[in-house]
C-alpha cells in the first residue's frame, strides 16, 4: 500500500505540479513559494453554474507517504479546535452526493510545521484519511491550521476512487477568523499571517469559491464546512 500510494501522488505532482517551487521555513518542513492556482465551488448545488467541477491543482506540500484512516488528526498538538466537515458532490448527476470516496487532508501545526518531512520525519500529526457516507459527507477534527512564510492560511485535500486521484485541492480561511486565532493561545508567538487570501498565488483569483464557511471562536472551538464537486 505505501509503495502504490507514493507513486500515486508523484504522478499527481508530476502532472500539474512542474514549475512548483518548494522552500523550506518553520523546521526545516515548511514551503515557503505558493503551488499552482485552484478554485474549489461551495454555492449551492442547483443550477448549471453552481454545479461545476472544482479545478484540479497539485497536491503542493508536503503529500502523505503514508494512509492513516482516522477522524481525529491532532495527535495532541496544540491549537484551536477544528471540526471540518466536507462534502464530495458529483457534477455528473446534478451534484448529488458521492458515497465511498477515500477523503484525505493534511496541514501545518500552529508552528508552520508539517509531519513526515524535514525535523517531522519519524511524526504523523495533522493527516488522515476518511470514506464519505452516502450523504457524500466526512467530518475530521482537527486544530485550526498555522501559517508559514509565502501562503495564507490552508488546508490540503485529496479525493481518491476506487483508488484513483479524483480531485486534489485547497480551502482557505476567511481573514477575520485567522486574525482572531493568530491572536490566541499557541499561535499568539507568531502572529496575524503576513500573507492575505488575496495575495497568496492559490487563493488571488478564485477566492470566494475557495473558502470554508467558518462559525465558532478560539475558546470553544470552530466547525467548518467545504465543498468538493468532481465529475464521477
Amino acid at each position: 500500500m505505501h509503495g502504490k500510494r507514493v507513486s500515486r501522488r508523484e504522478a499527481i505532482l508530476a502532472i500539474g505540479g512542474a514549475g512548483a517551487a518548494l522552500g523550506f521555513g518553520c523546521g526545516g518542513s515548511s514551503p515557503t513559494s505558493p503551488e499552482a492556482a485552484t478554485t474549489t465551488t461551495t454555492t449551492p448545488t442547483t443550477g448549471s453554474a453552481a454545479c461545476a467541477v472544482t479545478p484540479s491543482e497539485t497536491a503542493g506540500p508536503f503529500p502523505s507517504l503514508t494512509d492513516l484512516i482516522r477522524s481525529d488528526i491532532r495527535e495532541g498538538k496544540a491549537g484551536a479546535t477544528l471540526t471540518l466537515t466536507i462534502t464530495v458532490v458529483n457534477t455528473s448527476n446534478n451534484c448529488a452526493p458521492v458515497a465511498n470516496a477515500s477523503v484525505e487532508i493534511w496541514q501545518c501545526d500552529a508552528a508552520g510545521n508539517y509531519s513526515q518531512y524535514g525535523t517531522q520525519t519519524t511524526q504523523t500529526y495533522l493527516r488522515g484519511i476518511q470514506t464519505t457516507n452516502s450523504g457524500g459527507q466526512v467530518t475530521f477534527t482537527t486544530i485550526y491550521p498555522g501559517w508559514y512564510q509565502g501562503r495564507a492560511t490552508h488546508i490540503h485535500i485529496e479525493v481518491t476512487r476506487n483508488g484513483v486521484s479524483s480531485k486534489v485541492t485547497q480551502v482557505a480561511f476567511p481573514e477575520s477568523v485567522n486574525a482572531a486565532v493568530y491572536a490566541t493561545g499557541v499561535y499568539a508567538s507568531r502572529g496575524t499571517n503576513p500573507t492575505a487570501n488575496a495575495r497568496d498565488g492559490i487563493f488571488a483569483d478564485s477566492l470566494d469559491s475557495e473558502t470554508a464557511t467558518v462559525s465558532g471562536d478560539a475558546g470553544s472551538g470552530f466547525t467548518a464546512a467545504f465543498r468538493v464537486a468532481i465529475a464521477a
